[in-house]
């Protein structure tokens, strides 16, 4: 199979786009200023309640083919690794609200070229349940924040009923072999977070060519959770409980694999609502990541994790930079909402550069 070469002229950036990404940034700040005035504290905008903060490795194997074997995979080799499980929501809701999830992903030990601003030896991918991401474009993104800025007042239980319409939905979609991806990130079933799949959703620059990466879960353990779900009326907290349950007795495994670029009609790099067909390019793994058995939610460490640590896409190999109008809208909103929470909360935030810093 051929597969298609990055250029810088592969993205077509839309003329009004820093409109767009500059009201994003504005309307997301007002959603965390009513949630802080709430909560009586700054959280992250998206992704603000952590399930689970552990430590363990990345492993690139020998042998990779050369279209894969690309930046940060271009040499076989281990590196430290730190990985935040959060649920979707930008406040600290029950898990009865199941939306869609993340997996921020930290590498650690990673020499090269970085982009502006990153000096740090690292590499982030901010992964999330999904293989699309609804809104397509920063324009769509500022339309559907708009929408969810709007709701962020509302009561626990209308959000909590939103998202059920929105699981029944795909619910009844799947019986006719379809989903809503839109359905999925308002309304995520209640399954167990450690034997979730998560995707980048969006492309990035992957070396001498352009990819999506996605995270799969292979562990044993995890396998066996397939038909896990959890009862939100029994524990409002279950998905934190079950996940650090989980890795008190359990390791993780998780393989990193990279959906390339082949098609530049089917695979479009602007528009991340549009799934990449795996019939055209499938998923192929050039990572395994491993984490161990663990306290997963120490406080000390929950602390370093939830209020200190920051995952960027901007965090970033030259190699690896992302594409596309909504990840070009990233680059900025995770600093601007970075920088809100952390001037609020009289907290340093750190780029953290070595796995020691990280709390057991």
């Amino acid at each position: 199979m051929s597969y298609l070469r990055y250029a810088p002229d592969i993205e077509t950036p839309a003329p009004d786009e820093q409109d767009s990404i500059d009201g994003i940034i504005q309307g997301m700040t007002q959603q965390s200023q009513v949630v802080e005035k709430r909560e009586h504290h700054a959280v992250r905008a998206s992704h603000a309640k952590s399930t689970a903060c552990v430590t363990g490795e990345l492993i690139v194997p020998e042998g990779l083919p050369a279209e894969l074997a690309q930046g940060l995979f271009a040499k076989p080799g281990r590196h430290p690794v730190a990985v935040r499980f959060a649920q979707g929501p930008g406040e600290t809701l029950g898990d009865r609200v199941s939306t869609h999830r993340g997996l921020s992903l930290k590498v650690f030990d990673v020499p090269g070229e970085k982009l502006p601003g990153h000096a740090a030896e690292t590499q982030d991918f901010v992964l999330a349940t999904g293989t699309t991401f609804p809104s397509g474009t920063a324009a769509g993104f500022l339309r559907d924040g708009t929408v969810i800025g709007k709701a962020t007042g509302l009561p626990e239980g209308v959000k909590s009923a939103v998202a059920a319409t929105a699981r029944n939905l795909n619910r009844v979609l799947h019986a006719f072999g379809t989903e809503s991806a839109r359905a999925g990130f308002f309304g995520y079933p209640f399954s167990h977070p450690i034997a979730d799949s998560y995707f980048s959703q969006a492309p990035m620059r992957f070396g001498d060519y352009v990819a999506k990466l996605g995270a799969v879960p292979v562990g044993e353990a995890q396998r066996a959770l397939s038909d896990w779900r959890l009862d939100p009326h029994a524990d409002e907290d279950g998905f934190r409980h079950a996940a650090t349950a989980f890795f008190r007795e359990h390791e993780a495994v998780f393989e990193l694999k990279a959906q390339l670029w082949a098609d530049a009609e089917r695979q479009p790099i602007e528009d991340s609502s549009v799934d990449w067909p795996v019939e055209i390019s499938p998923y192929r793994t050039v990572a395994t990541i491993r984490l161990p058995r663990q306290d997963a939610y120490s406080a000390e460490r929950v602390r370093y994790f939830d209020e200190v640590m920051t995952f960027r896409p901007a965090h970033s190999l030259a190699l690896h930079r992302p594409l596309g109008s909504i990840m070009r809208a990233r680059l900025q909103v995770y600093r601007a909402l970075s920088d809100f929470r952390h001037r609020e909360n009289g907290i340093q935030a750190e780029d953290t550069a070595a796995i020691d810093r990280i709390p057991a």
